[in-house]
């Protein structure tokens, strides 16, 4: 197949490598990043949609994938499928799929998870939106790039699904952070901690399979002094999205709300930036009780 791939950072570049390595005849294109292994150079976005049968992006938000639309939309072939696999907001996938299919095109919004390290082995999770034919053309490249692409309604619920999974892992890191510190001023062993919790009602992904904690688990960025494996600041732009679509479907999300708040504050006005999301623990272990203003307010 004939792909244009555009946004080859450290998620695109890794997922176009993989479907050039699987002999699909990829053009990529990025402002900055090294073009992959296998992946032909091309010197706009548009001309990387050029013949393309199906184009990928990845793109950092919601008005950079609607900058990029306005480009290569014009460019690609009638039939071509637009793929877009960037976390953006829901008002920005619906808003670039209507301008996919008013040109003739398919369209998919494709957010995924599993990280950098999906990325590279091929292991992601795509939750998709957009027509079943559209769905049926790109499902064969999902399976390079993933382990599992789940179609998840019309255009706009891959994203939906996206950011309200992203909100429960984040609620769940800061409940799973919060715990381990309790634990540790209670006197309870860390490991111990894990073999009870892990095996019983407070079991979750964040604890299992990403515990926080050094040392206790399955590998984890904890025992990599929190080097990113998901950024805290991505946790903090997901946990965002969560709450404008929250206010635009006037849901209510307290635990959403507070999430992001400590996110924010992690990210912003602490030492957090550049950290991997899970490092919240190693915050509340230097809090104390009386510290914990934003809860107060």
């Amino acid at each position: 197949m004939k792909i244009g791939f555009i946004g080859l950072g450290n998620m695109g570049g890794p997922m176009a490598a993989n479907l050039a390595r699987a002999g699909h005849a990829v053009a990529g294109f990025d402002l900055a990043a090294p073009m992959p292994e296998g992946v032909a150079r091309a010197a706009t976005a548009a001309e990387a949609a050029q013949g393309a049968e199906v184009v990928i992006t990845m793109l950092p938000n919601g008005a950079i994938l609607r900058s990029v639309a306005e480009e290569i939309v014009p460019a690609m072939a009638p039939g071509a499928v637009f793929c877009d696999c960037s976390t953006v907001d829901v008002e920005s996938a619906r808003a670039v799929a209507a301008q996919a299919q008013a040109a003739g095109l398919g369209a998919l919004d494709a957010p995924v998870s599993g990280g950098i390290g999906g990325a590279a082995a091929g292991t992601l999770t795509f939750m998709v939106g957009g027509s079943d034919a559209a769905f049926d053309k790109v499902k064969p490249l999902f399976e390079i790039m993933g382990q599992k692409a789940v179609h998840c309604g019309v255009s706009g619920a891959g994203q939906a699904a996206k950011i309200c999974n992203n909100m429960i892992l984040g609620v769940t890191m800061i409940a799973t952070c919060e715990a381990f510190a309790l634990a540790d001023k209670l006197g309870l062993d860390r490991q111990k901690m894990f073999d009870v919790v892990s095996t019983s009602s407070g079991y979750s992904w964040s604890m299992n399979a990403y515990c926080p904690a050094p040392g206790v688990g399955p590998q984890s960025p904890a025992d990599n002094g929190y080097k990113p494996g998901f950024a805290a600041e991505l946790m903090l732009k997901d946990l965002r999205l969560s709450q404008q679509a929250a206010g635009s479907a006037d849901a209510d999300t307290p635990m959403g709300e507070l999430a992001t708040a400590l996110y924010a504050r992690f990210v912003e006005d602490e030492d957090g930036k550049g950290k991997d999301f899970s490092a919240m623990l190693p915050r509340f272990e230097k809090r104390g009780r009386s510290e914990d203003d934003l809860a107060a307010s």
